[in-house]
């Protein structure tokens, strides 16, 4: 079987480029103009591409959060405390949760559009979450038996699907909600890994 390929340079150029052509367009035109045939247009590429590249038109947005998704995980890997290492693990949870909440919020229209409604509601995603939070809990020693279900619930407290439906009044709305669910999730944290 073998390692994967890796991508070519044309398709990882195309990539790059599509992804910087929906970030112009979201930018002047907004979320709900950005269709796939309009893409390829813009960036002087066939729909095939585009179709290659990103499957459905849920499928650019899902990329584009993917995109910003990557720089927020490096704050978390390796940015300050206490989103980054060097602070305790409950600070460190508390840190993350109020940043993941202002992301999820921040990205608001791109996250609304990468949702598929032909697909399940991804509830799932949140893997690297998930295993971060399961560290964090580990390290704060709880004495709780299940850290693992513990870990999948606060997972779920942070999912994308979740925050939006919370938040679907619209992003001004949103915005306004952020501290609220911040601090929401703060208190959450609080209670669980009180000694």
């Amino acid at each position: 079987m073998g390692a994967p390929r890796a991508e070519r340079a044309d398709a990882v150029r195309n990539r790059l480029h599509l992804l910087v052509t929906a970030r112009e367009m979201i930018a002047e035109q907004g979320v709900e103009r950005v269709t796939m045939d309009a893409l390829a247009e813009r960036a002087g590429l066939g729909k095939g591409t585009v179709f290659r590249r990103f499957g459905t038109r849920a499928g650019i947005f899902h990329a584009l959060l993917d995109d910003d998704e990557r720089a927020f995980q490096e704050q978390v890997l390796s940015g300050p405390p206490p989103l980054g290492p060097g602070a305790g693990p409950v600070e460190r949870l508390v840190a993350y949760g109020r940043a993941r909440i202002g992301f999820m919020l921040g990205h608001y229209d791109i996250a609304r559009a990468a949702l598929d409604g032909t697909q399940p509601i991804p509830a799932g995603e949140g893997a690297i979450s998930r295993f971060h939070i399961r560290t964090l809990l580990g390290q704060a020693s709880l004495g709780v038996a299940d850290l693992d279900m513990l870990a999948v619930q606060l997972t779920a407290a942070l999912e994308g699907p979740f925050l939006l439906y919370l938040s679907a009044s619209g992003p001004t709305e949103a915005t306004q909600h952020i501290e609220r669910m911040a601090q929401s999730w703060q208190d959450l944290v609080e209670r669980i890994c009180r000694a």
